[in-house]
């Protein structure tokens, strides 16, 4: 192992060393090189330098996920997960540039939702490594719209009306864990049962929803700050005087997040929710399943089997409804960018920093921090060459 050089030697490219480390690179935010250094898991320095780094290395911070329910041929919808598998799942994540995520459980039986996250929290306490990866958990379910198309893949059979006792039980069997609940604001008790929520420091989204927009504003008044997967979780044809995403729209107080894989919105749409929210407002998930990561083939997302192409999307068999994506984190970043014609810099916040504060999760670059980070190489045509993902300084990527 080489061993750090000294500060005269003058900017090292890559330099690691067991509990420490040194990289030489570009600044995803202002673009100019900086010289980290990182020692014990956390980052010691990182200052601006008038030497340029000989090759095309970029720093950004971790991408983090809000919607993963399934990663590399594995479901998190089963109730006989194994540790070997989550541990599996978490290692391809963070290959794909994802530090840390919400582990998402969908619509099914309360009581099998609440032992399912039950024995997930189990999982996650024998596993150093999933302690540092899965932030939180994502509750999509069973308190959506049952109604056709706004179920989306979500068995409406199994929705139930959200009352303040199922808001208690979710905070008791996940202690003092970031939750991010999505729910129909039009359930009877909805509107209790948000208030209910963020008085225990759940954050509550609004999704799979044909709310008005009077109740999408009842909804952000008593605590509402988010919209899952916009454009999404609706018919694929909606009426175009009045539809759920035209309420969005005119409803202050909510990010929203939207899937950025050119399949689930349209390049157009895409840039419409930039422009009418505000880049503010906006923020990526995968909504990853099972296929993500992995060949394309047959994959189980809870009782569904899911067909995925070779263009890998995720449909229904037979059917061209979606049902969760294929799409690898990093793969989002550059989707995003080429439907918005922008940089990749540019969107990176949008997969990182936002959903971050959404959820009041640590992501960052600053002295005294965890030293999480994605070190980047591209091409001169500005393509990515390689990617390594750092979790308290140890990178868990694949040469």
């Amino acid at each position: 192992m080489k061993s750090l050089p000294s500060q005269q030697a003058g900017p090292a490219e890559r330099v690691f060393e067991p509990g420490a480390g040194e990289l030489h690179a570009w600044h995803y935010g202002h673009r100019e090189p900086v010289q980290m250094r990182w020692k014990d898991g956390h980052i010691t320095a990182i200052e601006r330098t008038q030497k340029e780094p000989s090759r095309n290395l970029w720093l950004a911070p971790p991408l983090v996920d809000l919607q993963i329910n399934g990663y590399a041929g594995i479901d998190f919808q089963q109730d006989d997960l194994s540790l070997e598998a989550l541990v599996q799942a978490t290692r391809r994540l963070r290959v794909a540039g994802c530090g840390s995520w919400l582990l998402t459980l969908i619509t099914d039986a309360w009581p099998r939702m609440m032992a399912r996250l039950g024995h997930l929290r189990r999982l996650r306490s024998e596993s150093a490594e999933l302690q540092l990866a899965i932030a939180g958990w994502h509750i999509e379910g069973p308190f959506l719209s049952a109604k056709p198309g706004f179920c989306g893949a979500h068995d409406p059979a199994r929705m139930l009306d959200p009352t303040t006792e199922s808001i208690h039980e979710l905070r008791h069997v996940t202690g003092n864990d970031p939750v991010l609940l999505t729910l129909a604001p039009e359930r009877p008790g909805a509107l209790d049962a948000i208030q209910q929520a963020v008085s225990l420091g759940l954050r509550v989204s609004l999704g799979h929803t044909d709310a008005s927009h009077a109740r999408l504003v009842e909804a952000v008044a008593a605590g509402a700050t988010g919209f899952t997967h916009l454009g999404n979780g609706c018919p694929g044809e909606l009426n175009r005087y009045d539809n759920v995403v035209w309420r969005v729209f005119e409803t202050p107080g909510l990010i929203a997040s939207v899937i950025p894989d050119k399949v689930h919105v349209s390049p157009a749409l895409f840039r419409l929710i930039h422009r009418t929210l505000g880049a503010e407002s906006v923020y990526y998930v995968t909504d990853a399943m099972a296929a993500a990561g992995a060949p394309p083939g047959r994959y189980r997302l809870g009782r569904l089997e899911l067909d995925v192409g070779a263009d890998l999307v995720v449909r229904m068999p037979g059917k061209p409804n979606f049902a969760g994506s294929a799409l690898r984190p990093i793969d989002g970043v550059f989707r995003a960018a080429d439907m918005l014609g922008s940089s990749w810099q540019e969107v990176w916040p949008r997969f990182s920093e936002a959903p971050a504060r959404l959820m009041r999760l640590n992501v960052g670059l600053d002295v005294g921090s965890p030293a999480d980070f994605c070190c980047l190489e591209l091409s001169p045509d500005n393509q990515l060459q390689r990617l390594d993902t750092f979790i308290a300084g140890q990178t868990g990527s694949e040469d």
